[in-house]
């Protein structure tokens, strides 16, 4: 089932991303932004344990999480045991709302148009899925690139 398999993709690239996180070898480097690269990688996790605990949790899975977007990006120096809080809470998030879906579920129109357009749950949470693995791929390289003695 598909829904399963975004349960384990999920799964593996969240953990990813703590990985990432518990890997700066100097935490302020965390929140370091240069020249282009606009966003600090912990911006950057709080933007994606707030978009999936929103377009997941919430709107799948009746969590009652409420979103401030704008905190995501402006919000500076969380610490890094708090990131990573937030990004294994968001797991649970993401398993127990995936794991309540049926394939029927899945073939569904998601209840928002977050793309501009009509979808199904099931192609929503794909592109969720493309949005974590870029994010996921800036914060690496921002790490390999900023966080050097």
């Amino acid at each position: 089932m598909i829904a399963e398999s975004l349960k384990s993709l999920f799964t593996r690239d969240l953990n990813k991303l703590k990985t990432e996180i518990e890997s700066y070898q100097n935490e302020e480097t965390i929140w370091k932004t240069d020249k282009n690269i606009l966003n600090s990688a912990g911006n950057l996790c709080l933007h994606l344990v707030g978009n999936l605990n929103h377009f997941i949790g919430a709107q799948l899975g009746n969590s009652g999480y409420i979103r401030n977007r704008d905190l995501e990006f402006s919000l500076k120096n969380i610490p890094r045991a708090e990131l990573i809080q937030q990004i294994e809470s968001t797991i649970e998030v993401i398993n127990s709302s995936l794991g309540n879906l049926s394939a029927e579920d899945m073939e569904k129109e998601y209840p928002l148009e977050a793309l501009g357009y009509k979808m199904t749950t099931e192609y929503f949470l794909i592109h969720l899925l493309g949005h974590l693995e870029y994010h996921l791929g800036q914060i690496n390289y921002h790490r390999r690139l900023l966080d050097v003695e």
